[in-house]
């Protein structure tokens, strides 16, 4: 299934962010319509569309993903990383498709189809202007019912790393603006967040190395 969001005045299509929610939808119509290169996500009923992100988006959610992977491939972690749009089921009725997620070694073998029925270590989503209230507010509740033991929302616009740690039932969240963030769910695995407002960003072949050999 295809969509097109039209402006009411122009009839052209929308060049702006946007979040549509869909009502009367079920999981079955979800899982066979929703189309494999958009973020379709499932809630309780109703779908919720994205609208294509930017390039510094992009370029962003890749930057991660690189250091990420690399850090656990040169660790000898196992596990894997995937990057949305893969679905992943985070209950019955809900289906989300992060930006990022980090998979445990034990876990790595369940990622076959669609949505991806295991449990991350690691979350990261990179806020637009339309997604900022459902990456802050929303899905911290989900991920946290869920059992993911540690969320990132990197707010590039706002220079704000949210880093959402699970006690118990909820999050702790730590927002740093500056300064070393060390991963919790990843031991080892550290960032400075000034790297994240660099524009370019810094080649990940500096970094990496930098990573691997300071634990602390």
């Amino acid at each position: 299934m295809s969509l097109m969001l039209l402006d009411a005045r122009t009839k052209q299509p929308v060049q702006r962010e946007y979040l549509v929610h869909l009502p009367g939808w079920d999981e079955a119509r979800y899982l066979a319509e929703a189309p494999e290169n958009a973020f379709w996500e499932y809630v309780r009923g109703e779908v919720i569309v994205h609208s294509p992100v930017y390039a510094e988006h992009q370029r962003l959610v890749f930057f991660l993903a690189r250091l990420l992977a690399g850090f656990m491939e040169h660790r000898g972690l196992g596990g894997e990383v995937l990057l949305g749009p893969a679905g992943l089921r985070l209950g019955p009725e809900v289906i989300r498709e992060p930006d990022i997620f980090v998979l445990a070694p034990e876990d790595a073998g369940k990622a076959r189809g669609f949505p991806v029925e295991a449990r991350p270590l690691l979350v990261v989503e990179v806020v637009s202007p339309s997604t900022r209230r459902l990456d802050l507010e929303v899905k911290p509740q989900e991920y946290a019912q869920a059992g993911v033991p540690e969320y990132w929302v990197v707010d590039r616009e706002r220079r704000v790393f949210h880093q959402h740690l699970l006690e118990g039932h909820t999050y702790r969240v730590e927002r740093h603006r500056e300064g070393r963030v060390q991963a919790h769910a990843l031991p080892g695995f550290w960032l400075q967040v000034a790297w994240l407002w660099q524009a370019p960003l810094p080649p990940e072949t500096y970094l990496l190395p930098r990573i691997l050999t300071t634990d602390h």
